[in-house]
């Protein structure tokens, strides 16, 4: 059996919309007999994410401490998950240099996966430096050919995009969508489809080019009937396409948009 844990096996694992049953399946996974250790130890880290995303801090730790000490991968997913921790619990400032570290840590042991992770949790903790932070992100992922390495792009351009949006910076955002659209389209999940689409529409309404967001929400609405998220967009979407509608009455009833009249000598 492989001395590392699959990211296909961590994908089927999770489900990070619930992240008790997650727990349980790490657990159930760690104790299947004839694991070799490293691969139990990696999936009891995220055993440990899995009790963080339940404010399970102190369970989290320990387990976390049962690892150690640790070298390589191990090592890498134990920083990792202490700083996904101390983040969870709105300590960022003690999970930068965390993720710093585990940067550090997969960079050294050549691992684009883990150091994509990383910097991309450096972009949410640090958001002083998130612009630095997503650009090395990125450039872990130039000379990948790895599909679910090149994933981490999907994530990456939608925190840059949503950051600046809320900066203000809509135009910029909508950019940072596309690329995220771009990205979920290639290498990314269904639910990453659907979701870069419908951050770039919301981007697009703020945008003014609310035409094109009503088409794709329309879109989304079609392929999920009930999503909340999308139906809300389409209501805030027909209040814009009707004052669009009661501009363009008003402009065909102004005197001063008609041609003037011409007087015969």
């Amino acid at each position: 059996m492989d001395e590392r844990l699959t990211q296909a096996e961590l994908d089927a694992l999770w489900r990070y919309d619930d992240p008790i049953a997650s727990a349980e399946r790490f657990a159930i996974a760690a104790a299947e007999p004839d694991r070799p250790e490293l691969v139990r130890a990696e999936l009891e880290t995220q055993r440990a994410r899995a009790f963080g995303l339940q404010g399970r801090f102190a369970e989290a730790d320990a387990l976390l401490d049962s690892l150690e000490p640790a070298i390589g991968t191990l090592a890498v997913r134990i920083l990792l998950e202490r700083g996904r921790l101390r983040n969870t619990e709105g300590r960022a400032e003690d999970a930068v240099p965390l993720f710093e570290e585990a940067l550090i840590a997969a960079r050294r042991d050549g691992d684009p996966f883990l150091a994509a992770d990383s910097a991309h949790m450096l972009a949410i903790a640090d958001p002083l430096r998130s612009e630095q932070w997503t650009e090395e992100g990125l450039a872990e992922l130039q000379s990948v050919t790895d599909h679910r390495t090149l994933r981490w792009g999907v994530a990456l351009h939608n925190n840059r995009g949503w950051a600046l949006f809320d900066a203000g910076d809509v135009h910029g955002a909508v950019g940072e969508f596309e690329a995220a659209l771009e990205a979920a389209d290639r290498y990314g999940t269904l639910d990453q489809q659907f979701a870069a689409q419908w951050s770039l529409a919301r981007a697009l309404r703020e945008a003014g080019r609310w035409q094109e967001a009503l088409a794709i929400q329309r879109r989304l609405a079609a392929e999920r009937p009930g999503e909340r998220d999308v139906e809300a967009e389409l209501s805030a979407l027909a209040e814009v396409e009707e004052h669009a509608r009661e501009a363009a009455r008003d402009t065909a009833r102004d005197p001063a948009t008609e041609a003037a009249p011409t007087i015969e000598p």
